[in-house]
Order: structure tokens, then sequence, then C-alpha cells
């Protein structure tokens, strides 16, 4: 029983720090959602346009922890380990709520992953919220590293691409998670967060090793996530994979 009990413990504060909502905290729609084989052109437009300005303003962001990391470190009143701080409470949140940036819905949800028929070998959900949490902080070792080995600047190459890959991340999350297009899905997954990914951790290595190879175990998570999401698509019918036209049908 108190094995139980902490295990529920353990699972309501993990979904609470990664924002993520179980079924029995949403309520259950009055509508059900049909696809066409159209492509939603529209979909299309919003998913570029969204994560184009979530890049864009994460980079502001960028500009502005560089204006302000360079105050404090020109400010002899505070100790010299106070912007590293900062910087990592920053990066932390990057990591973590990034999608407080986007303009998509970026609920993050087991809705979706509860309702779809899942290979044998797909891990329960709540390894998802747990793993994320162990790469958020992997993440913000990695980046504070790279930081650091770029005197202390945000508006550098490895960083922005870093910010480019939370976005594409954020953005497959509105296709699958919140829209459940289960097609589009794929190739995203893929061209997007997987792809990304590899590439901000050849730069990170580049820049410093020790935070490539801290960053690594992101690549080898986003593949096995990767082959989850395509083998998920097989088993649900194999939609067209492009965002097809969803009509809403009252049930």
């Amino acid at each position: 029983m108190n094995k139980s009990n902490n295990s529920g413990i353990v699972e309501q504060f993990v979904n609470a720090v990664m924002g993520v909502k179980t079924l029995n905290q949403q309520q259950s729609p009055n509508t059900s959602i049909v696809t066409t084989q159209e492509l939603d052109v529209r979909a299309v437009l919003v998913y570029i346009l969204g994560t184009i300005l979530q890049i864009v303003v994460m980079v502001l962001v960028l500009l502005g922890m560089e204006k302000i990391v360079m105050l404090i470190d020109s400010n002899s009143s505070f100790p010299n380990w106070f912007s590293t701080l900062l910087t990592g409470l920053f990066f932390a949140l990057l990591s973590i709520r990034s999608r407080i940036f986007s303009l998509l819905d970026n609920t993050r949800s087991r809705q979706t992953y509860d309702q779809v028929i899942r290979p044998r070998w797909s891990p329960p959900p709540l390894v998802f919220p747990i793993v994320w949490m162990i790469i958020a902080i992997l993440r913000v070792i990695s980046s504070v590293l790279v930081w650091q080995q770029m005197n202390h600047q945000f508006l550098v190459l490895p960083l922005i691409l870093f910010v480019v890959h939370l976005a594409l991340g954020d953005t497959w999350n509105t296709i699958f998670t919140v829209e459940r297009r289960l097609g589009a899905a794929v190739p995203v997954v893929i061209l997007g967060p997987w792809l990304s990914a590899v590439v901000v951790t050849a730069i990170y290595w580049q820049t410093n090793p020790v935070a490539g190879m801290t960053l690594s175990f992101s690549c080898v998570w986003l593949t096995v996530a990767a082959v989850l999401v395509f083998r998920i698509w097989q088993l649900n019918g194999s939609e067209l994979l492009y965002p097809l036209k969803l009509t809403p049908v009252e049930k």
C-alpha cells in the first residue's frame, strides 16, 4: 500500500514539474475528430509561423539574458557565481517550459499516448516525464558549459540552435499530442526534434566535448521516441504523412 502511495506521489510530482496532464485532469470532449484525405494547408502555415515566432521570441530572450549577465558581471557587488546560477535557472526554464514562448497549443498530456495502439515494448506513460526531466537537467549542465566556453555570451550559434531544437520539439508536441496527427508526426519528429538534437549535440561537442557528451543522451532517447512514433503510426492505420484536414463531429 505504501509502495503504491509512494509511486502515486512520485507520478504527481513528476507530472507537476513537467506540466503533464493525465486523462482524469481533462474534460472529455463533446465532439470527435474525423480526418479527411486533404492536405490541411492552414495547419502547415500555422506550424511554420508558430515555430518561427517562437524561435524569434526565444532568441530575443537570449539577447535579454546576455545584457543582464553583462551588467551582473560588470558589477562588483555581485559574487562571481551569481551569473552562473542565474544562467542555470534560465536554461532550466527553457528546458522544462520552452512552450511558454510558443503561440501554438502545447499542452503536455498523456491523452493521445494512452488512447492509441502501442507496440508491446513501448514504455509506460510515467517514463516519459521522468526521462524528459533527466534530459532537462543534462540540457542545463551542457548549455551552461557552452555558455562558459563562449565567454558568457548567449547570442552564439550553439545556443541559438538549442532554442531552435526546443521550438521544433514544441511544434511536434502540438502535432502529435494535442492534434493527434499520427501521420504528420512521423516526418516531423525525424526532421525536427531528432535531427536538430543531433546537430545541437554535435556543435556542443565541438564547443565543449563534455557538453556534447552530456547532451548525447537526448539523441539516444529521441531515437527511441522516433521509432516509437513510427510504430504507433503503423499500428493505428498508417494515415498519410502530412497534416490532414480535421472535421469535428458531434457525438
